[in-house]
Formats: structure tokens, sequence, C-alpha cells
């Protein structure tokens, strides 16, 4: 099973990319589970400085991302 970390304050755009990788890792027929890190420290200890961001099993693979949220064909990539 995978383990999802969304690290963000809550924002819209961390929303979006819950959203996005939800459907990602069930459109692949992954087992998952998500948690979401709002504490700021918590998300630095990440090494992040810019959130949202996405971490697959600990490690940080989307960072920063202010303007657009990446789709699911994307994050599908990075989740495998």
């Amino acid at each position: 099973m995978k383990k999802f970390q969304i690290l963000g304050t809550g924002c819209e755009n961390c929303k979006k990319l819950t959203e996005n990788t939800e459907k990602a890792a069930k459109e692949l027929g992954i087992e998952y589970e998500i948690e979401k890190i709002t504490d700021i420290n918590e998300i630095i200890k990440f090494g992040v400085m810019l959130t949202p961001a996405l971490a697959v099993d600990g490690k940080v693979k989307i960072a920063g991302v202010a303007g657009t949220v990446p789709p699911p064909e994307e994050i599908k990539k990075l989740i495998v």
C-alpha cells in the first residue's frame, strides 16, 4: 500500500492536489492512504519551503505547486 502525504495548509491548490492524486491512484488501481500534513514544522522536516507538495512513501515528488496543480496523468508517472 502506498502512502501519499499532501503537505500544505489546506489551500485550494492543496485540495486540488489531493483530488488529482486520489484520481491518479484509483485509475492505476493502487491501494493507498492519504495523510494531510498541515503543520508548518512537519512540512519543513520534508525540506519543503513552498506548498502544496506531494510525498510518496515519505519522499517528496512534487513541491511548490503555487500556480497550477499537475493533472492526474502527470501525477501517475510519479506515484508508481
